[in-house]
């Protein structure tokens, strides 16, 4: 059986750091799971669901609209698959003892950030830098205020 060991802030232990109780892991790991196999099954349908039937394009109207829902399916099912992949890793990271520890600094994510965001790879601090390295605002774009150099007058 793999051992199920992560890190967690307080808690010392001798050669692994600081470990996750192990109740915590399961915790998350049923979470992923299940969240793992919701996704699978959405996929499914909207795999189904995801053929135009031909009766659906009667006109120029008719057209347009299919065309913008099956866009929005095909945008679904890509974060849809990000996430499945997201899940996958953190399942992995549980399995090998560094779930809950930041990829950047090695420290341990906070346990509220975890459970906000359990696929976290980053504790606030790094994801915080990161952003502002980025230079994005929320809607992706950058801010036209920022970065923009002065020129100093006299």
């Amino acid at each position: 059986m793999s051992k199920l060991v992560a890190r967690v802030p307080g808690r010392m232990s001798a050669g692994i750091g600081r470990d996750m109780k192990k109740d915590v892991l399961k915790k998350f790991k049923k979470l992923f799971e299940a969240q793992k196999a919701n996704l699978l099954f959405n996929d499914k349908v909207l795999r189904e669901d995801f053929l135009v039937n031909q009766d659906d394009r009667y006109d120029d109207v008719d057209q347009a609209s299919a065309d913008m829902e099956q866009s929005l399916r095909m945008r679904l099912r890509n974060r849809e698959t990000l996430l499945v992949r997201k899940i996958n890793e953190a399942l992995s990271r549980i399995e090998d003892g560094t779930f809950g520890e930041c990829e950047t600094c090695g420290e341990d994510i906070e346990m509220k950030r975890l459970e906000a965001r359990p696929t976290a790879t980053l504790c606030i601090a790094c994801k915080e830098d990161q952003e502002r390295l980025e230079g994005n605002t929320a809607d992706g774009r950058r801010p036209k205020s920022l970065g923009a150099e002065l020129t100093r007058i006299g």
